[in-house]
């Protein structure tokens, strides 16, 4: 669970508005020595955070932080989603927002954010780069009495509702990329990962994850082994605010996941066109030691890919598979 400690968690809170705050002013606000008030300055430097010491003024954040807050996430959903929504808990580090929902969440649904994860997971067991305070880090858990049709394209669902939030909050240039990668510009924004279990009654509970490039901090790029970008790129510097754009992708998750309970994939078929940037392009599929190249043109009703290459038109559903779109 979290890492983070109160008195460290105070000094933060204090400094999020990125002013210069004395450490006697600091000492005060939270109860503690002024040494102590160093020792936790020095643990926000830990978590990646840039503090800068300045003689006769004291201590600022080389920039604003918006902090997650539960309460204004929960305050911001619709009052349908608002209502329905069980558990929602906001970590400071956790190893993974997936992992720690899915052993703490006994009641669906629920949701867990957090500032920063220690081993996010990207697909194919990749690395997710989680820098403190600077992303959005969450996952839902929900759960379907029965199994949708192309439940296996659950994913794709989940990322056309993060572009529907990502539209919302001005991002206008979000696409998806199959299976369900959220693409600007053809770099990389974010992505879903899905993870599965199934249930007693033949219903199943599925934890849906999702990370969000927001202000991705240079030094954490070198981490990142494809072409990237972020929120604050593509709104032209403008920092969205991250409680709201939260609160935005859970709303537009219930709906995707209600409706996908449904219907499944195929209610979102022309969505997915509309958003597919991968259509009617050259890629290459890496599938275990296999590389295959063709021109993709488009899903089927269950969210498989289809390629032509060959001559032929192959069918391929999401797994461990690995797509790259060809200069």
């Amino acid at each position: 669970m979290s890492t983070h400690n109160d008195h460290s968690d105070a000094v933060l809170r204090v400094l999020a508005d990125g002013q210069f705050h004395s450490g006697e002013h600091l000492a005060r606000q939270i109860g503690v020595s002024r040494s102590a008030v160093w020792k936790q300055v020095k643990a926000l430097a830990g978590l990646g955070l840039e503090v800068f010491r300045v003689p006769g003024k004291g201590y600022r954040l080389a920039a604003p932080l918006e902090l997650l807050d539960a309460a204004r996430i929960r305050a911001g959903l619709a009052p349908a989603h608002r209502a329905r929504l069980g558990a929602l808990h906001v970590l400071h580090v956790v190893d993974s927002t997936s992992t720690w929902l899915a052993a703490h969440a006994p009641v669906a649904p629920a949701a867990c954010l957090a500032e920063m994860q220690t081993a996010g997971r990207g697909r194919r067991g990749r690395h997710w780069v989680s820098p403190f305070a600077a992303n959005l880090y969450l996952s839902c858990v929900w759960q379907f009495e029965e199994l949708p049709p192309g439940f296996t394209a659950l994913g794709m669902a989940a990322a056309i509702a993060a572009a529907r939030a990502l539209h919302a909050c001005g991002a206008r240039n979000v696409a998806v990329k199959w299976p369900n990668d959220l693409v600007a510009g053809g770099a990389k924004l974010g992505g879903i990962l899905v993870d599965v279990q199934g249930e007693p009654s033949g219903g199943l509970r599925a934890v849906i994850g999702v990370g969000i490039n927001v202000r991705m901090p240079a030094q954490a790029a070198p981490g990142i082994d494809q072409p990237w970008t972020d929120l604050v790129s593509q709104l032209n510097g403008v920092v969205p605010g991250r409680n709201a754009l939260a609160a935005s992708l859970l709303d537009e998750l219930f709906r995707a996941l209600e409706c996908f309970g449904a219907q499944g994939f195929a209610a979102f078929g022309d969505d997915w066109r509309a958003l597919d940037q991968v259509a009617g392009r050259t890629v290459v599929l890496q599938q275990h030691d296999q590389r295959i190249s063709g021109t993709a043109l488009g899903v089927d009703r269950d969210g498989a890919l289809l390629l032509e290459t060959g001559g032929e038109t192959r069918r391929f559903v999401s797994g461990d598979i690995s797509l790259r779109v060809q200069a």
